[in-house]
């Protein structure tokens, strides 16, 4: 794992939610404390017997093929038989760190997640395969979040323990896709992240 960090501006904010998605439950990045975390994590995999699609399909199919064992996904809304813009999930965490979530897109190379209400976190990641430069095949996930909360907030910026809880499970949903791809990690994984200043006045 490669990590890196700047300081980041204006252009790492999250994308808009699309208004049919919001019925006033989702917690937008607007809404959290301190600092917005802009990140991403990505894998570039080599030898893999699959394109970028059909990587997206497996991803689909059961989200906890990928996922780390100590974070469970509950479907809570929608058909079980792939991932659909509608669907609600709960991701279940050792701790007080279960956090609802909805995808607000979705497309045969992607899905994004958007909080709910109760999450330690409030904004929205997204899920990509593609192909790379030189052709290979491409993971990445890329996350625009602050803390939910005044507590969250210590815990990511204070006792950054949170953030490193997420780190975890990210990197081992990168090594997991690859090895769903039938191949392996090239260079192993690389997470850059982008701090912006809370942009609230205090």
């Amino acid at each position: 794992m490669y990590r890196s960090e700047e300081t980041g501006d204006a252009s790492d904010m999250p994308p808009e939610l699309p208004p049919e998605t919001d019925d006033g439950r989702i917690q937008p990045a607007g809404q959290g404390y301190g600092p917005l975390l802009h990140r991403r994590y990505s894998v570039r995999i080599e030898g893999a017997r699959i394109g970028p699609v059909d990587l997206m399909t497996e991803l689909k199919r059961d989200p906890n093929r990928w996922a780390p064992d100590f974070a469970v996904f509950r479907q809570t809304r929608g058909d079980r038989n792939g991932l659909d813009a509608g669907d609600e999930f709960l991701i279940r965490m050792p701790g007080p760190w279960n956090g609802p979530v909805r995808i607000v897109a979705a497309d045969p190379g992607s899905f994004r997640f958007a909080t709910l209400q109760g999450h330690l976190e409030a904004g929205q990641i997204e899920f990509r395969t593609g192909l790379d430069d030189d052709g290979l095949l491409r993971f990445d996930i890329e996350s625009w979040a602050r803390p939910g909360d005044v507590v969250s907030h210590l815990l990511y910026n204070r006792l950054p323990v949170a953030k490193e809880i997420q780190l975890v499970m990210w990197t081992h949903a990168c090594a997991s896709a690859a090895e769903l791809a039938g191949g392996h990690a090239r260079d192993g994984v690389d997470v850059h992240t982008r701090r912006v200043a809370d942009p609230r006045p205090s």
